[in-house]
């Protein structure tokens, strides 16, 4: 079993008739899924998602790939191919577009139109070849084979490449529900064909590697949104991914049951589901959904919201009811229900939301206590008869944590695939397929770039670690004009604290110790201001570690007059 190395260098030029596969995201993280395949000069890249952040990482609101490794090569990208529509694999398609406008977008009808609906609002016109399960289309040297698999999306599919090089499977998210909502299984029988044919390298959703047994089907909620609609007295409010079509339907589906209407709240929630329901895919009837404007004409219990915000985003809809900051005012006789799994990094934002929602008396039902939310990935018992029935000679888990990956990597040795064949992987790895045999040969640059409203890109960990500063510590700004003939203080010091929890008399006791610095360094001839403003930081500094044990940032301005 192969894994990286930190001092793995840049990889070394590709062997002819080898393929090369780079994951720029989606390994070691729950997110910004997007792979990179390599074969005669061209680039096939397998979706482009985001991250969403963490509580570490403020002021950020998603993480993008970092394209650096392929941005002088984007004239060599010959498509997209894009598994299914969430945004973990779709979100940072817009901003790889607006690198190279004409690389073309492939994917099936609903993942397709998503991804327009999201790229007009960027104001950008992909070109896009839309494919469904079955089909074959040879994009550049890359013969792409896309194949029905089961999620918690519709139309998604894996993709098996093919070049001299070998095939490679890649699976995308992927579950095997045996009765789904839609009736649309995981193609087994294709998989199969395929792993008799021969799958020379496997790319596998790992997300659930550690949960054993099978993922229970998405028809078993339906039964326990029923109950918890039968015992609601006042509104119900059900958040979810704003593109879980299923959900929505399985709610739209209870509310008439019960004679309730459906509002949807939300801009991605109202967006998806307008193209959901333009396609045929969320079937319901006209008269159901109404505006958000019409339910105060109701009675409470005749209304269901549906909304966004399960993840505990701050600035989503359930979020803004819990903190009172939406016109929707939450009271004692809510149910809200949060239909979705906890992504990693989000308990402490989503048990915030609870706590926010519980304050103002609402009832509120989460995974952890009904089965309101099944997951979109394989267990490891679907896992296992998957890696038998496609019998990859090398293999290589994506889409987890490295808790997730190793134990995907483990499932796979249990059924046959040799340990030295196993390939472990991180962000920027690059791995080559050469005459059979999955290998690491390299690394490039994968780190986080962040976007930060209308920036993407120019926020770094050194900013994001000011920004932590200044949220846990405070700061202490201090002014100080010194004449640019003899040194002296003309002006000053004034000392200013913001979010540190002393007094101006307090900050007095700062001021002797700036004026002994400053007049030393005038004693010694120092007259450059950078070096003054060192000078009174760590002055401050101190003075602030003794008095305090804190260490807030210290902002010196010392100007000459």
């Amino acid at each position: 079993m192969s894994h990286p190395h930190p001092e793995l260098s840049g990889p070394p030029p590709l062997p002819a008739g080898a393929l090369r596969v780079t994951p720029l995201g989606g390994l070691g993280e729950i997110g910004r899924n997007m792979t990179v395949f390599e074969f005669g000069g061209k680039l096939l890249i397998v979706d482009c998602g985001v991250l969403f952040p963490e509580e570490a990482q403020p002021g950020v609101d998603l993480i993008l790939p970092d394209f650096s490794s392929i941005r002088d090569r984007l004239d060599d990208v010959v498509g997209v191919v894009l598994t299914h529509a969430h945004e973990d694999h779709i979100g940072g398609v817009p901003y790889l577009l607006k690198e190279s406008g004409d690389i073309p977008l492939i994917g099936s009808k609903l993942t397709l139109a998503l991804v327009e609906a999201k790229l007009a609002e960027h104001r950008i016109r992909p070109y896009s070849l839309q494919v469904a399960e079955g089909d074959v289309e040879q994009i550049g040297p890359f013969a792409c084979r896309f194949v029905a698999v089961n999620h918690s999306i519709p139309d998604a599919m894996a993709v098996a490449i093919t070049t001299p090089a070998g095939t490679v499977f890649h699976t995308g998210d992927f579950k095997m529900d045996q009765l789904p909502l839609d009736n649309r299984l995981t193609d087994l029988a294709t998989i199969a064909e395929l792993g008799k044919s021969g799958i020379d390298l496997l790319l596998s959703d790992s997300t659930n590697a550690e949960v054993p047994g099978f993922v229970t089907s998405e028809r078993e909620i339906t039964p326990v949104l029923d109950r918890v609609f039968g015992r609601a007295k006042g509104r119900i409010i059900v958040a979810s991914f704003a593109s879980h079509v299923h959900r929505v339907q399985q709610v739209c589906d209870v509310a008439a049951a019960h004679g309730r209407k459906v509002a949807l709240v939300g801009r991605s929630m109202v967006r998806n589901m307008a193209v959901a329901r333009d396609l045929g895919y969320l079937k319901v009837p006209a008269e159901l959904i109404i505006d958000l404007k019409e339910i105060d004409d109701l009675p409470d219990d005749r209304v269901v919201l549906m909304c966004t915000g399960s993840q505990g985003e701050p600035m989503a809809a359930l979020s803004r009811m819990a903190n009172r900051d939406h016109q929707v005012r939450i009271t004692g006789e809510d149910t809200v229900i949060l239909a979705s799994s906890l992504i990693p990094g989000n308990e402490n934002a989503v048990n915030r939301v609870i706590n926010g929602l519980t304050r103002w008396g609402a009832t509120v039902v989460h995974k952890g206590n009904a089965m309101v939310h099944v997951s979109g990935h394989a267990a490891a018992g679907e896992l296992l008869y998957f890696f038998n029935l496609a019998k990859p000679r090398n293999f290589m888990p994506v889409h987890g944590e490295w808790r997730h990956l190793r134990a995907a990597a483990d499932l796979a040795i249990k059924t046959g695939v040799p340990r030295d064949r196993v390939v472990i992987a991180e962000d920027g790895v690059t791995v080559d397929l050469v005459e059979g045999v999955a290998r690491i040969t390299g690394k490039v640059e994968a780190g986080y770039v962040y976007v930060d409203g209308s920036s993407v890109g120019s926020v770094t960990e050194a900013s994001l670690k000011d920004r932590r500063i200044l949220g846990d510590e405070g700061f202490v700004s201090v002014f100080v004009a010194v004449s640019a003939d003899t040194g002296s203080i003309v002006t000053g010091p004034v000392i200013t604290a913001r979010g540190f929890g002393l007094d101006d008399q307090t900050l007095e006791q700062a001021k002797p110790l700036i004026v002994d610095a400053l007049a030393t360094a005038a004693a010694e001839g120092i007259g450059d201001t950078h070096q003054l403003q060192q000078l009174v930081r760590r002055a401050v500094g101190r003075w602030v570690s003794n008095t305090t044990r804190r260490r807030p940032m210290i902002l010196p301005v010392v100007v000459e007059v």
